[in-house]
């Protein structure tokens, strides 16, 4: 799973023409990806501000408006990728768009079949 954490705003800063160019390169990206038959699924997520944490503590559920961590970085998207090792995840997370301002985390789907 290739995770995508940005700054918003950091991003908002850049200037406008290269704001909309990444969506461009997004989308290439996709489809890229798609064509290879590396892409399993994606997509981007709204912003921090719709999240809700929820935990449970004493059998009572808890719920929290805004993300489970307080961050500059936070997770905006993801691909689920088929790829045949981590060397080829980690060439395709450097792809991202993303990567050249925040960070793409590069993590093992864990198959509970295994467990």
């Amino acid at each position: 799973m290739l995770l995508i954490y940005g700054d918003p705003e950091k991003f908002a800063a850049l200037p406008a023409d290269v704001r909309d160019n990444w969506h461009g390169e997004y989308m290439e990206f996709t489809q890229t990806i798609a064509k290879s038959g590396e892409l399993v699924a994606g997509d981007a997520l709204q912003g921090i501000d719709t999240a809700t944490t929820v935990s449970v503590e004493g059998g009572a559920t808890l719920t929290t408006d805004g993300p489970f961590a307080e961050t500059k970085e936070t997770l905006g998207g993801f691909y689920i990728v088929d790829v045949p090792d981590l060397d080829r995840a980690l060439v395709l997370a450097a792809q991202i768009p993303d990567a050249r301002s925040g960070k793409v985390e590069v993590r093992p789907v864990l198959d509970v079949g295994d467990m």
